[in-house]
C-alpha cells in the first residue's frame, strides 16, 4: 500500500512538469534568448564578466562580438584558480564541485565545474524530466514499485583546497536527494567503490534479490554487469531474476550496436529503452517518446546553445549559429554557455537535428573522433549503424571496435582498418567485411564516392580481436567502468597499433 501511494504521488508531481516543458516547446527561441541574458546578468561581477564587459551586453550579437568560442585549454587557468579556492571567477556563486574527465584521447585530466545551480536545475532536473516523460508515456507503469539499478563510474570523491573532484556520477550520487537514493540500488557505498571488478561482485550480491524495475547506465558497461549477473545466477533471462523489469535508461554511447544483445537477455517485447544525452558539462536531451531514436533538446536547464556547422569547423570560416538558424540533417559541433560558468564552450560532441518543431537531435559523434583523411567525413553514427546491421545479417554479437586509416603509400590507395571484438565471431570474416563496407556506402555518400571503383579508398580491412582485448586495454589504462572507452574513430593509428600489439597475451 505504501509503495502504491509513493508511486501515485511521484507520478503526480513529475507530471506537473509537463506544463513547463510545453512552454519551451511553444517558444523555444524566446526561452533560449531570455536564458542567455539571465546568465550574463548573473555573472556581471565575476572576473570574466568584468573582463568582457557583461554589464553592457544586452543582445546576443554583442555577446558573440565580445566573448570568443573557447576550449578547455582556454578556460583552464580560470578553472584552476577556482579549484585552488578563489571564487567569483567565472560564476557568481561558489563552485566547489569539479567533474574529472580525461577520456582516452588525452592523458591530462579535465576538471569541469559543476555549480549548485547546475546540480539542481540541470543534472537533477534532467533526471526528473526523464522520469516525467516516461511516466507520461506509460500510464500503467510500476516504476516506483521497485528500484532502479544504477551503474556509475568507479571513482570516489577527492578533496583539495576545500574543493572536490571525481566522476560526474560520483558527484551526483554524493549530492543525491534522499528520495532518489530510496528508489536506487546498489547503496551509495557500493556505487562509489573505486575498484571495478570488486564493485561488480558487490553490485550483484546486493541487487540480485531486490525488486529491480529499471536499469540506468552506459550500454557497454551495463552489458558486462548484466551478463555477469546471468552467469552468477545460472539464469538465461533477466526477467527470471527481476520479473518486474520495464525500462532501461541509457546514454554515453550509441545503443544500436548493443540492441540485439539486450533484447536477448530481456526477452519481453514490452520492455522499453529510453535514451538520454548528458555529460560532465550538462544534461542536454531526453528521449520523449516510446520507441523513438530522437532526443528532445531541453531548453530550460540553464544552458544556452550555439552550433558550428561541421563543414566550416576548424577553418577560418568557422562561425557559430543560434538554435533558430539550424537546419535539418546537418552535422554541428555544439557550443554551450552554462549555469556553471562555461562561456561559449565547445564540448567536443557533434549532433544533427532530426526535427525543428520541436527541436529533436541525434548525437553523431565527437569533433575529434571521426575520420576525414581522404575526404570521407566518416562519423561514429555511420559506423555504429553499419556494424549493427552487419552483425544482424551475419548473426554475430559485438563487444567493441575502433577504426583507423591506412595511409596512402606510393601508388597504393588508402583504406580503413578495423579492430573488432565479437562475442561470437562471424563464420566468414570476408563476407562480414563486405557487408560492413557496402552498408557504410549506403549511409555516407562521401565514403561511397571515395570507394567508387576503388578510386581513393580500397575496401576496408578488419582484424578480429582476441577475447577481452578492449577490456584489457582499458584495464591497462586504469579506465574500467563509467563512460570510459577507446575512441571508435581516429584520424591516427595510435589506438589501433596499441591494440594490435596486445593481440597476443604475454
Amino acid at each position: 500500500m505504501a509503495i502504491s501511494i509513493i508511486n501515485s504521488f511521484a507520478s503526480w508531481v513529475l507530471k506537473q512538469r509537463i506544463h513547463q516543458i510545453e512552454l519551451f516547446l511553444k517558444y523555444p527561441n524566446e526561452v533560449q534568448e531570455e536564458l542567455l541574458l539571465n546568465l550574463i546578468r548573473s555573472a556581471e561581477k565575476t572576473t570574466i564578466g568584468i573582463d568582457y564587459g557583461y554589464e553592457s551586453i544586452k543582445t546576443y550579437e554583442t555577446f558573440i562580438e565580445r566573448v570568443p568560442i573557447s576550449t578547455y585549454e582556454d578556460l583552464q587557468s580560470l578553472i584552476e584558480r577556482t579549484r585552488l579556492g578563489e571564487q567569483n571567477v567565472f560564476w557568481n556563486t561558489p563552485v566547489k564541485w569539479f567533474a574529472k574527465s580525461s577520456g582516452t584521447t588525452n592523458a591530462k585530466s579535465k576538471f569541469i565545474p559543476v555549480s549548485n545551480e547546475a546540480l539542481e536545475n540541470c543534472h537533477y532536473k534532467g533526471s526528473k524530466d526523464l522520469l516525467c516523460m516516461y511516466l507520461n508515456n506509460n500510464e500503467n507503469s510500476g516504476l516506483f514499485a521497485g528500484k532502479s539499478l544504477r551503474l556509475g563510474g568507479s571513482s570516489q570523491i577527492y578533496e583539495n583546497n576545500n574543493t572536490f573532484f571525481g566522476d560526474l556520477s560520483a558527484i551526483l550520487i554524493e549530492n543525491m536527494p534522499i528520495w532518489a537514493e530510496f528508489i536506487s540500488t546498489p547503496s551509495n557505498r557500493i556505487s562509489l567503490m573505486s575498484e571495478w571488478e570488486t564493485k561488480i561482485t558487490a553490485i550483484i550480491n546486493e541487487t540480485k534479490n531486490e525488486n529491480v524495475t529499471s536499469f540506468a547506465g552506459v550500454p557497454s558497461w551495463m552489458l558486462v554487469l548484466l551478463n555477469k549477473v546471468l552467469e552468477e545466477t545460472g539464469k538465461s533471462n533477466l526477467l527470471e531474476i527481476w520479473p518486474n523489469l520495464e525500462v532501461y535508461f541509457h546514454g554515453g554511447v550509441n545503443f544500436d550496436p548493443y540492441r540485439e544483445q539486450y533484447q536477448k537477455i530481456v526477452s519481453n517485447p514490452d520492455f522499453k529503452y529510453y535514451e538520454i544525452y548528458n555529460a560532465s558539462e550538462g544534461f542536454f536531451a531526453i528521449q520523449d517518446r516510446n520507441d523513438s531514436n530522437e532526443l528532445l533538446l531541453m531548453l530550460d536547464y540553464g544552458i544556452f546553445y550555439e552550433f558550428i556547422p561541421m563543414e566550416v569547423f576548424g577553418t577560418t570560416k568557422q562561425n557559430a549559429i543560434r538554435l533558430c538558424d539550424v537546419e535539418l540533417n546537418k552535422n554541428y559541433a555544439i557550443v554551450i554557455t552554462t549555469n556553471s560558468g562555461l562561456w561559449r564552450y565547445m564540448i567536443g560532441d557533434t549532433i544533427r537535428f532530426t526535427s525543428l518543431n520541436p527541436y529533436r537531435i541525434r548525437v553523431t559523434g565527437r569533433t575529434k573522433h571521426h575520420i576525414n583523411v581522404f575526404g570521407e567525413e566518416l562519423m561514429v553514427e555511420n559506423t555504429d549503424r553499419a556494424i549493427a546491421k552487419a552483425c544482424q545479417i551475419t548473426n554475430t554479437e559485438l563487444v567493441d571496435y575502433t577504426v583507423a586509416p591506412i595511409f596512402m603509400k606510393g601508388k597504393e590507395k588508402g583504406a580503413h582498418e578495423w579492430m573488432i571484438e565479437f562475442k561470437n565471431n562471424p563464420s566468414d570474416a570476408a563476407a562480414f567485411a563486405k557487408i560492413l563496407d557496402e552498408t557504410l556506402q549506403t549511409l555516407n555518400s562521401d565514403y561511397e564516392a571515395k570507394r567508387y571503383n576503388n578510386m581513393t579508398l580500397n575496401q576496408l580491412k578488419i582484424n578480429i580481436a582476441r577475447p577481452n582485448l578492449f577490456y584489457d586495454w582499458l584495464k591497462d589504462q586504469n579506465k574500467l567502468g563509467g563512460q570510459h572507452k577507446i575512441p571508435r574513430l581516429s584520424n591516427q593509428r595510435d589506438y589501433l597499433e596499441k591494440l594490435k600489439g596486445m593481440q597476443i597475451i604475454k
